[in-house]
């Protein structure tokens, strides 16, 4: 097997991991947790979301969040916004990088962002040319490409549709995202194998979902088709409020432990990420789901 010599990791666990939690996470230990973060060696990190707070309550302190934590040099804070009025609070929290996002499926979009697909796509090119005329990168997030709990199976063809058009806005990365966790690595050599003949390696990131323990396999067939950006969130914290039984993010730690051990080198210190990891767990109140973690307590 021919492996990438390095991985970026983008850590989501303050977003996408906590947008879904019962209990509140209080401002000062969501910085407090990020701030252990930014001292793991992670390159990049999805601090919140600005997203109207009466749908995801979880990330509603999202301005004194990102203006209260310590900037590390060298580590990029992003966030997830959806529109001009997101992008506003964004603006004026002085967030590094502006994720958008959209699903490949016409059932989740509408779930998800309220509009359809079409609808969708001139809100996010505002977001995106604003965006970059304020000196902003832009990462695009699409969801359920490789399976809706809506619709099912989702058409290769209208991700390329939904990735071409992302890229012609202007974004400067796509992030394929396994909404429901039901890819298979059989399934990612297909998609990829397809992507790959219009888009190159380095502007696709994935995102996978652990739900039924498949993501690190996952994982495995992307870097032997050259991905090697992957997002992944601390303890396997998070899932998708708008996707039923989307429980479980590949958790950052697990994947560390497997790069380690291949050799592959992500510059990140998996003591002080497990560190950041009991820290989380006790501030959410259970004991979260990834292996290394559980280990690193027995």
């Amino acid at each position: 097997m021919k492996w990438p010599n390095a991985i970026k990791v983008k850590e989501v666990g303050p977003r996408d991991g906590l947008q879904n939690e019962a209990n509140f996470i209080s401002t000062k230990d969501k910085i407090t947790w990020i701030d252990q973060l930014s001292h793991s060696g992670l390159p990049y990190i999805e601090v919140a979301s600005f997203v109207n707070p009466k749908w995801i309550p979880a990330l509603a302190d999202a301005i004194e969040v990102v203006q209260g934590i310590e900037r590390v040099e060298g580590v990029t804070y992003a966030a997830l916004v959806p529109n001009q009025k997101g992008l506003e609070g964004a603006l004026k929290a002085n967030i590094d990088e502006v994720s958008i996002f959209m699903s490949a499926s016409e059932t989740h979009n509408l779930k998800n962002i309220n509009k359809s697909i079409e609808q969708t796509f001139p809100i996010l090119k505002g977001v995106v040319t604003d965006s970059l005329a304020a000196s902003k990168s832009v990462r695009g997030y699409v969801s359920t490409v490789f399976g809706c709990p809506y619709e099912g199976a989702v058409h290769v063809n209208q991700l390329l549709k939904v990735a071409e058009k992302l890229f012609e806005m202007g974004v400067s990365e796509v992030s394929l995202g396994d909404t429901i966790g039901v890819a298979n690595p059989k399934q990612v050599n297909e998609v990829l194998e397809e992507l790959l003949k219009y888009f190159p390696s380095d502007k696709l990131a994935l995102h996978f979902h652990d739900t039924r323990g498949t993501a690190l396999a996952n994982i495995l067939v992307s870097m032997e088709m050259g991905i090697t950006t992957f997002d992944s969130s601390l303890g396997g914290l998070g899932g998708c409020p708008y996707a039923p039984g989307a429980s479980g993010n590949l958790a950052t730690d697990d994947l560390i432990y497997m790069l380690n051990g291949m050799g592959v080198s992500t510059g990140i210190d998996l003591d002080r990420l497990l560190i950041a990891g009991k820290y989380i767990e006790e501030k959410v109140g259970r004991t979260l789901p990834s292996h290394n973690l559980q280990a690193a307590k027995s």
